[in-house]
């Protein structure tokens, strides 16, 4: 297979495939053999479309019994040790959710040391793209930044990411970033798929699309609900996940999954597949993140980058999670 050239994230120097591996499930619900086949699979399949990116983040799993984050980053690290893949893959990793030395959030100490504790767990000497995993509204947004830009000047990290953050709040950080002469946030990470629209779509897509901020949106498939997983209550115990699920049964979920059945019908692909391909269509997103627990899943998601909707089968999704 050739390879063909990936999307450029907003205007930055990254390139990737339109399809991002989330790392959330590494050292949780993949164990190591898993997680490390996971990570040579979508390697193999993205880098010949683009670019391979896998995002994580330092809190990965903290929410685990037993888990103290940074569980997913030192997964990543391992695979990248024995691999020897380093310089195949761009790694995006966050911070901003888990507190430990230098304070919480995006305090400017906090920054610099989850940047290192990030890159020791991780094994290298550079993260290419930095999220703040959420707004700080206690911290003013030019010393985050500055605190972001001390390391891009060290070669810490490449690009400045945000993440969870509303429109108002990512415009004055970039107006502030201007003014000073600092790193503005290139890249946004905002939670959106076929039943999650309302924090994207409008004033914060609009933004993104005017300054051309790359989009990677997370849950692209609302944590597995739009596979068709979960179709009746008695499939919420079928994962760890389930539970989330009853809302999105009594909501638009329903309605969802039958429009993406009829699309099914129409191209033979999976939901998965057409779930990734409308976020892939849509105005201002550069690559969905996805996870996958098993190399066979990874398989199942890749196609969704060949894959194009009609015009009317994009309405008739649009229409059903509207």
């Amino acid at each position: 297979m050739t390879t063909t050239t990936g999307r450029r994230l907003g205007s930055t120097d990254l390139h990737i495939a339109p399809l991002v591996l989330g790392g959330n499930v590494f050292g949780w619900t993949a164990d190591r053999a898993a997680s490390f086949a996971v990570l040579d699979a979508f390697v193999a399949g993205a880098s010949t479309r683009g670019g391979a990116m896998i995002d994580t983040a330092d809190v990965y799993s903290a929410w685990v019994p037993g888990h103290t984050g940074g569980e997913s980053e030192t997964t990543i690290g391992e695979w990248l040790r024995t691999s020897g893949k380093r310089d195949q893959v761009l790694i995006a990793t966050k911070v901003g959710m888990l507190p430990g030395e230098g304070g919480e959030k995006l305090a400017p100490a906090r920054i610099a040391a989850a940047c290192e504790a990030s890159l020791k767990r991780l094994g290298t000497d550079r993260i290419d793209l930095y999220f703040a995993h959420q707004d700080d509204e206690a911290s003013p947004q030019e010393a985050a930044l500055e605190a972001f830009g001390r390391l891009v000047d060290a070669g810490k990290i490449r690009v400045v990411g945000a993440s969870n953050f509303h429109a108002a709040r990512l415009k004055s950080a970039n107006d502030a970033a201007k003014g000073a002469g600092l790193p503005r946030y290139h890249v946004l990470q905002p939670e959106y798929n076929l039943v999650s629209r309302h924090q994207f779509e409008g004033e914060l897509q609009d933004y993104c699309v005017a300054e051309n901020i790359g989009v990677v949106p997370y849950y692209g498939l609302a944590s597995g609900f739009l596979t068709g997983k979960y179709r009746t209550r008695d499939d919420l115990g079928k994962s760890v996940r389930g539970g989330r699920m009853g809302d999105l049964l009594e909501g638009r979920g329903k309605a969802v999954l039958d429009a993406m059945d009829a699309v099914a019908a129409d191209t033979g692909a999976t939901l998965a597949q057409i779930a990734l391909a409308w976020l892939i269509a849509q105005a201002g997103v550069s690559a969905p993140i996805a996870s996958a627990t098993s190399a066979a899943q990874v398989e199942d998601l890749l196609p969704a980058l060949e894959l194009e909707l009609t015009r009317d089968q994009r309405e008739r999704l649009d229409a059903a999670g509207a």
